[in-house]
């Protein structure tokens, strides 16, 4: 950038310390913090309550179906077939569980940086 450049880029409002209004943005990013971290925490009590009733939903028709099945067996086979499918069913479960979990950990992660960037801005 030339010289010339510069100087016309010369914002004088920058340079005037007004106390007043240093005050008045310090007291908005602190309240625009504040509001971010409560609708965040917030936002995670929600994500918990709906993660439990998933797992527990998912849990009790995992149980039913192992139930049913193991009523349904008469023979070792059989007996050896459901606990294979049964153990597939939970390893299938608990994968998806990590990874929904590692997701919102992105999210949350994601947000808090975000919300961090904008509280330290000038």
């Amino acid at each position: 950038m030339s010289e010339l450049a510069k100087l016309q880029d010369f914002a004088p409002e920058k340079l005037v310390s007004d106390p007043a209004r240093r005050v008045a943005e310090a007291n908005q990013r602190t309240f625009d913090l504040m509001f971010s971290a409560q609708r965040l925490f917030l936002d995670e009590i929600v994500f918990v309550a709906n993660e439990l009733l998933d797992r527990t939903q998912t849990e009790t028709h995992l149980f039913a179906e192992f139930i049913s099945k193991l009523a349904g067996s008469h023979s070792v086979k059989d007996w050896r077939t459901l606990s294979a499918e049964c153990g597939q069913h939970q390893i299938d479960f608990i994968r998806r569980d990590c990874d929904r979990i590692f997701k919102h950990g992105d999210r949350v992660i994601a947000t808090t940086t975000g919300l961090l960037n904008v509280a330290s801005r000038d």
